[in-house]
């Protein structure tokens, strides 16, 4: 999946092709508030914000069970988590809802499938993944010998690409961390980039995590091969250690399963 770097911070594929379509709906929008009737202005700007709440509670409805125990993290919109037709059918809805007049239900409806479209085809250029075979040299591991990751065995990987001094990185460990110790249908395996192994033992005691499977990949080499340019990253492989799935940007507990 591809993603838009700024410097350190990576904007994973599904949230860029959704800031492509807000930006072409808000941009239709705007053309028919002068063209066609002024009221389209005030109904484009808050359509947005319903939508977005609309696709997020469509997301926590869908997933509850894991919402249950954690019901703040309703609020944690940056790890991602919506339900896209959830949010176009409340759209939609509040769309017939403001305009009776059959001229302005046209030209707004309208301007939603355009928003559709451009989501539609932002997403099918980002959401494919080159499947990757797992590079066969080995890494220094935060404790014991080094190992590759056809070391791990026979099962899938779920291989997180993460620094220290990464926000997203930290915020997300703690459940990485939880998965981790939980799936026993995975081996979780976390690629540190860049840091020495005196700063990743640092930040595991101050954050109080004990997490197995640390990788110190101190050259970026991980990062290289997957042709990975930010942080965090979380790569899905398959027994084979061929990547079949690529997330860019923190990952909620939700995707991960």
């Amino acid at each position: 999946m591809a993603a838009l770097t700024l410097g350190p911070l990576v904007f994973a594929g599904d949230r860029l092709a959704a800031i492509v379509a807000i930006v072409v709906f808000l941009g239709v929008a705007a053309i028919l508030t002068g063209r066609v009737d002024e009221r389209l202005g005030n109904w484009s700007l808050t359509v947005v914000p319903i939508g977005i709440i609309a696709a997020r509670l469509g997301h926590v409805v869908l997933h509850w069970e894991t919402f249950a125990p954690e019901p703040l993290r309703v609020f944690s919109i940056w790890e991602g988590g919506f339900a896209g037709l959830a949010g176009l059918a409340v759209a939609l809805l509040y769309t017939l809802y403001v305009f009776r007049d059959v001229r302005l239900r046209v030209w707004s409806i309208g301007a939603l499938a355009g928003a559709f479209v451009a989501w539609n085809i932002a997403w099918q250029l980002v959401a494919s993944t080159k499947a990757i075979a797992a590079p066969s040299e080995s890494f220094a591991m935060l404790d014991g010998p080094d190992r590759s990751l056809a070391d791990f065995g026979a099962r899938p990987i779920v291989l997180n690409l993460w620094a220290s001094w990464c926000p997203p990185c930290r915020r997300e460990m703690p459940m990485m961390a939880t998965m981790a110790a939980n799936r026993a249908d995975a081996v979780f395996v976390f690629a540190n980039q860049g840091e020495s192994a005196q700063t990743v033992s640092r930040f595991l005691a101050g954050a109080d995590l004990e997490i197995d499977h640390i990788v110190l990949d101190q050259g970026y080499a991980l990062a290289q091969h997957y042709g990975v340019s930010g942080y965090p990253a979380t790569l899905f492989l398959d027994a084979t250690g061929t990547l079949r799935s690529l997330h860019f940007g923190e990952i909620s507990r939700e995707t991960i399963a």
